[in-house]
C-alpha cells in the first residue's frame, strides 16, 4: 500500500500539520488505527503537562502479608492469594519455578 503525507488539522490549536507517510508507516506496525488529532506541539505540550514523557505513574500496590507455603516465612505478595493456591516467598518460588521447567 503506498502511503502519502496528509495535511490534518490539529483539535487543539487548530493549525494544520502534515501526517507524514513515515508516521503513517510507524502507526500501522504498532497497530494504532486512528491518526493523530493534534499537532506534535500540541502533543508535546500535553506530555509535558502530564508529567513528562507520556508514561503515567502507577498508584503504590497494595501489598499482601502471607506465609510461605514452602518454607513458612512471612513475606508479602502484590496479589490477593487465593485459599486452593500455594504461596512462596520469592526463593522459594524460584526454586519451584525451576523444578517445573
Amino acid at each position: 500500500m503506498n502511503l502519502a503525507d496528509k495535511t490534518l488539522k490539529c483539535r487543539e490549536c487548530g493549525s494544520d500539520f502534515v501526517f507524514t507517510a513515515g508516521e503513517q508507516e510507524f502507526y500501522q506496525q504498532k497497530g494504532l488505527l486512528n491518526q493523530p488529532g493534534r499537532c506534535p506541539s500540541c502533543r508535546a505540550a500535553r506530555r509535558q503537562a502530564n508529567g513528562g514523557s507520556g508514561s503515567r505513574e502507577r498508584a503504590p500496590r497494595e501489598m499482601h502479608t502471607v506465609t510461605c507455603a514452602e518454607c513458612g516465612t512471612e513475606t508479602q505478595v502484590p496479589f490477593l492469594p487465593k485459599n486452593d493456591r500455594p504461596v512462596y516467598c520469592s526463593p522459594c518460588y524460584d526454586k519451584v519455578r525451576v523444578a517445573r521447567d
